[in-house]
């Protein structure tokens, strides 16, 4: 469980607001086997310590698992497909913040510039995504 893997890092840890997923979203949270290293940073504690997020590096690469319907996403909202994982990007112009879709848990992750392309860190925590988190019928957000 990410949990467990967090709860020795405390010191440096990062301030990572904690979704509100219900029980079923949270069991597939909890789920993740998530990488050590993204994009060739150190995972890192967050703070209030949950099994719904996770952080890499500094600034933070920062992951909330069970995050709602992203706000602006739409039938006809232009995603990017990376590895058969769909994304919705905000802002729209140049995103800094990514949500896989598709999925019966929404996953979002916070790329810094610093970490510029940001396909690079989507591809590495798409594969976990798309190994524990089904997919949603198709065509449905």
């Amino acid at each position: 469980m990410l949990a467990t893997t967090l709860a020795g890092c405390g010191a440096g840890a990062v301030a990572v607001p904690v979704p509100a997923a219900d029980a079923t979203t949270t069991r597939l949270c909890e789920g993740l086997r998530l990488p050590e290293r993204v994009h060739g940073e150190k995972l890192r504690g967050t703070s209030p310590a949950s099994p719904l997020t996770a952080a890499w590096g500094s600034p933070a690469i920062a992951l909330r698992c069970g995050v709602p319907l992203p706000a602006g996403l739409r039938p006809t909202s232009q995603l990017q497909d990376i590895n058969g994982l769909s994304w919705f990007g905000v802002p729209a112009d140049r995103p800094v913040t990514w949500t896989a879709v598709g999925r019966q848990a929404y996953v979002e992750v916070t790329v810094p510039p610093k970490y510029a392309p940001p396909g690079d860190v989507l591809i590495e925590l798409g594969e976990a995504i798309a190994a524990t988190i089904p997919a949603k019928p198709e065509g449905r957000l």
